[in-house]
């Protein structure tokens, strides 16, 4: 089973260095977010909405656990919550170490390679060079489709569209296009009608979410300098 997850993953690497190319606060954490929006999507999981008897914006269970690994330890987490967790707290639950996780299933796959060193000689680095750029390619192809052409989008590219903007990434995928149009264009691809109600408000949740969690690290690393 391929992942929204793993594609969010590939788009946001860069080729060369392997390194991404977003901060180390806002990778892991739209990973996370991409698992979250996955299960929303295939029916797993789904943020509920006011009037009901569980809190709006809270994260429950709502069909069959997924079949693949990572998908289903991010639903068991959610069903094992005494209370109905909001999208923010799976988010910042799940996304330590999602990176290598995520990383390394893609290098058995072939999509990238592993490469392990130390900065400084001191700390630990882990970077993923591009082997197989065939799978990021067809992803960008549709995006930029989307985004610079105006065509409709499948919902797993709009997802992806949707993560990308959630950390204000639009320009780093689409090097070439115009800056200030392409965020336009992709903030309205993600807030679209491409998909059903309960997805839609997962993805507005979930976006803002990875949104609200990549700032709180930021607030109190500013704070405490």
């Amino acid at each position: 089973m391929t992942l929204i997850a793993e594609d969010v993953f590939l788009l946001l690497l860069d080729d060369a260095t392997g390194k991404p190319v977003v901060d180390s606060t806002k990778f892991p954490r739209v990973l996370a977010g991409a698992l979250v929006l996955e299960l929303a999507m295939i029916g797993s999981v789904r943020i509920t909405a006011a009037g009901e008897q569980v809190k709006d914006g809270r994260v429950v269970v709502a069909g069959p656990p997924p079949p693949d690994p990572l998908l289903a330890r991010v639903y068991a987490f959610v069903g094992g919550e005494k209370n109905p967790p909001k999208p923010q707290k799976v988010i910042e639950k799940l996304q330590k170490g999602l990176n290598r996780e995520i990383g390394a299933r893609l290098t058995r796959q072939g999509f990238v390679t592993e490469r392990r060193d130390k900065v400084l000689g001191l700390f630990p680095s882990t970077t993923w060079p591009t082997s197989d750029p065939t799978r990021r390619n067809w992803a960008r192809q549709w995006i930029g489709s989307a985004v610079v052409d105006g065509t409709t989008p499948t919902p797993q590219i709009s997802a992806l569209i949707s993560l990308i903007s959630a950390v204000d990434a639009v320009p780093k995928v689409l090097p070439g296009a115009d800056k200030k149009a392409a965020k336009k264009r992709a903030k309205e691809i993600a807030e679209g009608d491409w998909a059903s109600e309960a997805v839609r408000k997962a993805v507005q949740d979930v976006n803002a979410a990875v949104m609200a969690a990549v700032m709180v690290p930021v607030i109190v690393s500013s704070a405490g300098s």
